[in-house]
């Protein structure tokens, strides 16, 4: 298992709280080369982050705070963003703040270029990774995949059911799995995620002809109404007049016809509804994906993702 995680998934583990026991186990951390997490409280007007070490407030100065600054390759609102949340780090020394009080200096850029060089460049297409979301745009949702390096998830590869915006699905800090869809020249991963959620066999096993049950309405068109059943299972409905995108429906189902992946749906109603978004149901959580059949072998054509 990796010990190169999002940020934030390291910060309540008891190694890590020890260390902010005391200057010593601080100095401590420091001679092992260690890396820390802990919450950054204050980007000062140099862009340099303060963090909160319990005993102590440390010191990320602004070339230190992410890959790529120094360069210019890498914008300050990348180091602005982290206030009031977890960020990893090493320390690279010690100093003092004017008052005498003991001051940690840090690296986030040091452990960022550990990762990529130690986790991120061995990944393989396939793998299945933890991720952390940072933020939605409407092409994709924005994920961490380990001490603060971002990659995306394209919105057609968020799911089988298509969907509007990436809020659909998720929510910031949300804690996902992804899979390696492949790895750019430049360093930059390319993931997917809709391989996680079952295949179309694995998603009407969890229905029955005849049920009644609830859905999401994904797409309104002249010949039907597309309802999302599962992420990766959406049924088609007879046209209605008093539906829109996002709403709420109960359905029944009158037939899942595998060799043709359709169910086919009656809405009973339809409402607008402030629900939570449910967690997430993983078919695969880890390990390695080679190939993916979304399809039924009965199926008239084929839906896979080939990763090796």
């Amino acid at each position: 298992m990796s010990i190169y995680k999002p940020e934030g998934m390291m910060i309540d583990t008891l190694s890590n709280r020890q260390a902010f026991r005391s200057l010593s186990c601080l100095q401590e951390a420091f001679t092992q080369g260690k890396i820390l997490e802990s919450r950054a409280v204050v980007c000062d007007s140099e862009h340099n982050l303060i963090v909160d070490m319990g005993c102590c407030r440390g010191i990320i100065p602004r070339v230190e705070g992410a890959l790529g600054i120094a360069q210019g390759a890498t914008r300050d609102i990348a180091i602005i963003s982290k206030v009031n949340k977890p960020v990893c780090y090493k320390i690279t020394g010690f100093s003092t703040h004017p008052d005498g009080a003991p001051c940690p200096i840090l690296s986030r850029r040091l452990v960022q270029e550990e990762c990529t060089r130690e986790y991120i460049m061995k990944l393989t297409p396939g793998d299945i990774i933890d991720a952390k979301v940072t933020h939605l745009e409407a092409f994709g949702c924005f994920v961490d995949i380990g001490c603060g390096i971002a990659s995306l998830i394209p919105i057609d590869a968020i799911s089988i059911s298509r969907i509007s915006h990436p809020r659909d699905r998720f929510r910031p800090s949300q804690e996902i799995k992804v899979v390696v869809k492949s790895l750019e020249e430049n360093g930059r991963v390319s993931l997917t995620h809709k391989e996680l959620l079952g295949t179309w066999e694995e998603n009407a096993s969890l229905f029955s002809a005849g049920e009644t049950v609830a859905g999401i309405v994904r797409s309104v068109e002249d010949y039907g109404i597309f309802v999302e059943l599962t992420p990766n299972l959406a049924g088609l409905a007879e046209p209605r007049d008093d539906v829109a995108i996002g709403q709420h429906a109960s359905v029944y189902i009158k037939s899942l016809i595998p060799e043709k992946m359709k169910a086919k749906l009656i809405i009973v109603d339809c409402f607008d509804a402030q629900y939570q978004n449910t967690p997430v149901n993983y078919f695969i959580a880890e390990g390695h994906l080679s190939r993916w059949q979304y399809s039924p072998p009965c199926a008239d054509r084929i839906i896979e993702t080939i990763f090796d």
